[in-house]
């Protein structure tokens, strides 16, 4: 299966499906690949040009996630942000029968229609949370893999709430937007 991760600089998910024995390609218009694995540093829709099997695309969040909105409800980087994720997912429909789009708690239901999934890195063998929204074309949901919510439920509030407490700094973004693993791992169950 040949699989386009679109917007993604940690290459959790391509290293996943490749893993998995798929063809698979990150891309990211900022970031080289971290993994050293087959990586497009450039526009994701310069690769809009032939047809996939699988495009999973993780667009940038700042702007559209409902964490943002006490700084940019009335800003026109909003808007900015919900048409460049709107149209990445139009377009993506356009080359490929299954199509997956990753937001957290977002405003783009409003301009994509109603998301089709809620998942949890604890589902998947993380005890933390970060509640992370799926829109799906010709795709089911992810099934759990790996249930440890019971177990997070033990941790300390700042370790099962370590994403949303990362306190500021130059990498906050970058490693914010990092798919877990075992997320990434669920997401090849598209490829069977």
């Amino acid at each position: 299966m040949n699989v386009l991760v679109g917007f993604e600089q940690s290459q959790e998910v391509a290293a996943a499906f490749i893993a998995a024995g798929h063809n698979a390609m990150s891309c990211d218009l900022y970031y080289p690949g971290a993994k050293g694995l087959p990586h497009y540093q450039g526009d994701f829709f310069d690769l809009l040009c032939k047809r996939w099997d699988l495009i999973i695309i993780h667009p940038p969040c700042t702007y559209t996630s409902l964490s943002g909105n006490r700084w940019y409800w009335n800003s026109p980087l909003r808007l900015e942000g919900a048409e460049l994720c709107a149209h990445a997912w139009n377009e993506a429909r356009k080359w490929s029968p299954k199509v997956a789009l990753e937001q957290p708690k977002t405003i783009m239901q409003r301009y994509i229609g109603k998301r089709s999934q809620i998942i949890q890195p604890w589902m998947f063998g993380h005890p933390e949370t970060k509640e992370t929204w799926l829109w799906l074309w010709g795709l089911p949901p992810l099934e759990e893999t790996d249930n440890v919510y019971e177990l997070m439920l033990t941790l300390p509030k700042k370790k099962r709430h370590r994403i949303w407490q990362m306190t500021p700094g130059p990498e906050r973004q970058r490693e914010r937007s990092k798919t877990y693993p075992g997320i990434a791992q669920a997401m090849t169950q598209w490829g069977n």
